[in-house]
């Protein structure tokens, strides 16, 4: 099975990471998570970029705050599929991150979730991964199922308190 990258602009962004790693652990999907910066450590990020293909990954999550070029940086080194998170901050409410990772160029695509949504970034990543992995295809079938269980079951807790 094919690796999912997941990188951070910094170790601040854990807490929202923190999701995407769990929902990747729940669905058995090796992981490497790593903390490089568009800014600070452009090397480091360029070079991961670059060799991920060859290393074993299949998609790259990225989650960063503010300006959040992260995950630009990294999609203009690799053709692999990259996952912006963009990250609350203090300033902007996330809004900053979220304009800087999804108005990606032409020819540079980046998927983009929500602010803080690492845990549909882990998702899209296993999605991806899956459309070569019908075993983890199931397993996402699974977790579907499951979720619209427990909709259900909240449904008819509700209807039952309810409809009279």
């Amino acid at each position: 099975m094919k690796k999912v990258g997941i990188i951070m602009g910094s170790d601040s962004d854990l807490p929202i990471v923190q999701k995407a790693i769990d929902t990747l652990t729940g669905l058995e999907i090796p992981f490497e998570v790593h903390v490089y910066s568009a800014h600070r450590t452009p090397e480091e990020a360029r070079q991961f970029s670059v060799s991920a293909r060859e290393k074993g990954f299949g998609a790259i999550i990225a989650a960063a705050g503010m300006a959040a070029h992260l995950a630009g940086a990294i999609a203009a080194n690799t053709t692999l599929p990259v996952i912006g998170i963009p990250c609350k901050s203090s300033v902007l409410d996330g809004m900053d991150a979220l304009l800087s990772t999804v108005q990606m160029p032409s020819g540079i695509p980046v998927a983009t979730v929500a602010i803080n949504g690492a845990a549909n970034a882990a998702l899209l990543a296993a999605q991806i991964l899956a459309v070569s992995d019908a075993a983890l295809a199931r397993k996402l079938d699974t977790m579907r199922k499951e979720g619209a269980d427990k909709v259900l079951s909240k449904d008819a807790a509700i209807a039952a308190q309810f409809n009279r």
